[in-house]
């Protein structure tokens, strides 16, 4: 086989191509070990002659002896096939580069796009070199797919970075958020333009740690500690909450995230972005204040303490002092025309000055900022500069306070129930807190809006109280003043019960020269049960100055008559008693016990006991029918009979039975006290702890003939 050489090689033997000279080579299984494919192809229609192990195991085992276009008829593009023409009929060798992939069927029948880098030469047969039927081309091919692949994934991967790239940096120019990128040691070395907009600083005094001074001043040491410990303990993520200094000079809460960039396992570097969350923290301490003075409230049955549970709630989150003032009473009008309102609460946050004047009434000055809330019932804000504070600028009382304590903000809420301001609550802002905003403003409205059922609640029963206290104490008269008896009733409500209760007492002469004592109790804290008790006590004189029956008949006809007359009052107590007995003496205390605790006989001696006996059901229609029993019992001179309400003798930690045991010990210590000194030391220490209303009535007999005393009779 003879190959031609390219312009300017050496001549061969005779060689008559057209172009250039033919070379003798040795016969073509000198290529069987060849590193690369080869492959013959002879004549005008490249008969395939020989393929060496190579080219068989890249291209397949090709039937020898058939034309090129048929031994390799999957091969894709086919221009290849007219490279053979070309190099037969000039006889120009030709180099065919790797820019395309050549796609054909392999030795394992699976087709694939392979690059390979090609060479075609023209060849004759050895011996032959003059015949152009007999020449050929000798094709040889180097598979390069490995090295154009690499190459492609590597453009691929060049080119997904620099997108990646060019989008960071979008990200940097036009973001919302603030990112930036510091080094190993959490040094700004890379800014951003968003970060230098939104905070007004300029790069250099970013850059290195003078980002941290972008924070607020309360939140700065705590944003430095925090990335301090990140950039010593690499966290996979950096998560920070702060308020974040804006030009314009306010604060905004942002979150600042940052991961940490590791090369070879060390870190490189930090990538942080920073983005406003100001909405989202606004919801979430939105949600939460509400849920603190829905509790604070919730738990307080008055309104002087519900305001002051809400005022413990407004600070020091949304204000630096809270201030409430409450019309006493709850008769706005009539205290607005007086001038006069309550100071009832101040809550001040730790760190200012609790030099505020004591709690207690206060003038409004007319045409002041706080007579403006009341009087427009709408909020007031003033602010107010540096020096002396002016009384009409802010709450009555607080001038003094406000200017030592560097008020500078002022708003004052008026709080309206039913079209009539009832209170004003009052905040501060002081010293380096911002003056409040808008937000702020409508958070403290919300507040005190979720909180208004509660007040209105507070204060309609805080003024059903006041009528119901003035409607009981009406009926709580003074005893009758009777010859040679000390009569000392008492009555003490309950702070707890918010001074209404169904307790009663009551006190009369009777036309057959008896003296009644009555003591009784309605269930309920209320102004029913404060009606109710007013029934029982009217409907129980006329039953008994018009019957002339023993008492257990008269209480069987009052709990009949209840039930006729369609009273809405449910269960109640009661003992009724008459003290009888001819001018001189002897005593006797006839008696009848509905469901009430028994009445306490205490001798001149210290002796003491209770009487039990004629002790029936409690009234409120159980057992109307029922008969009641009466029972007498003597009254020794200078004895004491007391009858008493529960709350006297009731504790919520023991059992009844030793609360009338103490009654009955502390009773007997007392037996020689004057009558006004026993019941007063009586009532004492029950007063101070008791959840219930207290009444007492005690009649003290007269002593022997020649020492009685001239009749008394002392209420309280």
């Amino acid at each position: 086989m003879v190959t031609e050489q390219p312009h300017g090689a050496g001549a061969g033997d005779g060689a008559d191509g057209p172009v250039g000279e033919s070379s003798v080579v040795p016969a073509l299984n000198v290529f069987d070990p060849a590193p690369v494919a080869v492959a013959v192809f002879q004549g005008p229609e490249h008969v395939l002659t020989y393929t060496n192990a190579v080219y068989r195991r890249l291209f397949g085992d090709r039937p020898l002896g058939v034309p090129a276009r048929q031994a390799l008829s999957d091969l894709q593009p086919q221009e290849h096939f007219t490279l053979l023409d070309r190099v037969y009929w000039t006889g120009e060798p030709v180099a065919v580069g790797s820019d395309r992939p050549v796609r054909l069927e392999d030795g394992r029948g699976e087709v694939h796009d392979r690059w390979f880098s090609l060479s075609l030469s023209r060849a004759v047969p050895a011996g032959r070199a003059g015949s152009r039927e007999e020449a050929g081309v000798l094709l040889v091919a180097m598979e390069v797919t490995g090295e154009v692949t690499a190459k492609e994934r590597a453009r691929l991967l060049s080119e997904k970075r620099l997108r990646a790239l060019h989008r960071y940096q979008s990200l940097v120019t036009a973001g919302a958020q603030k990112v930036w990128v510091t080094d190993r040691d959490g040094g700004l070395i890379e800014g951003s333009p968003a970060w230098e907009r939104v905070t007004g600083m300029s790069w250099e005094q970013l850059r290195g740690h003078g980002w941290l001074d972008a924070a607020h001043p309360e939140d700065r040491p705590e944003l430095a500690e925090a990335w301090w410990r990140a950039v010593r303990e690499v966290p996979e993520l950096f998560r920070h909450r702060f308020r974040l200094r804006h030009k314009d000079g306010c604060h905004r809460h942002c979150e600042l995230r940052a991961v940490p960039i590791r090369e070879g396992g060390r870190v490189v570097e930090w990538v942080g972005a920073c983005a406003d969350v100001e909405d989202q923290w606004l919801a979430e301490r939105r949600k939460e204040l509400l849920a603190r003075a829905s509790a604070a409230v919730t738990e307080s049955a008055r309104a002087d303490h519900a305001f002051a549970a809400v005022g413990r709630v407004i600070v020091p989150e949304l204000a630096d002092a809270c201030g409430v003032y409450l019309f006493p009473e709850s008769e706005p009008g009539a205290e607005q025309e007086s001038g006069v309102i309550h100071r009832i609460s101040a809550t001040i946050r730790d760190g200012l000055s609790p030099g505020v004047a004591p709690l207690g009434p206060e003038r409004v000055l007319p045409g002041s900022a706080f007579d403006q809330a009341i009087r427009e019932r709408r909020p007031v804000h003033r602010r107010i500069g540096p020096g002396p504070v002016a009384p009409e600028a802010v709450p009555p009382g607080v001038a003094p306070w406000a200017e030592t304590v560097g008020v500078h903000d002022v708003v004052m809420f008026p709080v309206t129930v039913a079209g009539s301001v009832h209170a004003v609550v009052a905040v501060y802002a002081c010293h380096d807190r911002e003056g409040f905003s808008r937000d702020e403003l409508r958070l403290v409205r919300a507040v005190l809006d979720q909180s208004l059922p509660v007040f209105s609640t507070s204060l309609e029963l805080r003024h059903t109280q006041r009528i119901a206290l003035a409607l009981q104490r009406s009926l709580l008269t003074d005893p009758p003043v009777v010859d040679g008896l000390e009569i000392v009733a008492r009555y003490l409500p309950s702070s707890m019960a918010d001074e209404v209760g169904g307790d009663w007492y009551d006190s009369f002469l009777l036309p057959d020269g008896a003296t009644t004592l009555i003591i009784g109790d309605v269930a309920g804290h209320d102004l029913t049960a404060a009606v109710a008790m007013s029934k029982m006590r009217n409907m129980l004189r006329g039953l008994v100055v018009d019957r002339q029956e023993p008492p257990g008949d008269i209480l069987r006809r009052l709990d009949v008559s209840t039930q006729i007359l369609g009273t809405e009052e449910g269960t109640a107590t009661c003992v009724y008693a008459r003290i009888e007995g001819p001018e001189g003496g002897p005593w006797q205390l006839h008696f009848s016990v509905a469901g009430h605790p028994p009445p306490l006989l205490v001798t001149a001696e210290g002796e003491a006991r209770f009487l039990d006996a004629a002790q029936d059901i409690m009234l409120g229609g159980l057992a109307p029918d029922q008969e009641r029993a009466s029972t007498k019992e003597p009254l020794p001179p200078r004895s004491t009979v007391l009858l008493y309400t529960d709350g006297l003798i009731e504790r919520a930690d023991e059992d009844i039975d030793e609360g009338l045991e103490r009654l009955r010990r502390h009773a007997a210590r007392l037996a020689t006290e004057p009558l006004d000194d026993f019941c007063r030391a009586l009532v004492a220490e029950p007063a101070a702890s008791s959840n219930d209303d207290i009444a007492v009535i005690a009649a003290r007999m007269p002593g022997p003939e020649g020492q009685e005393p001239e009749g008394s009779a002392t209420v309280c």
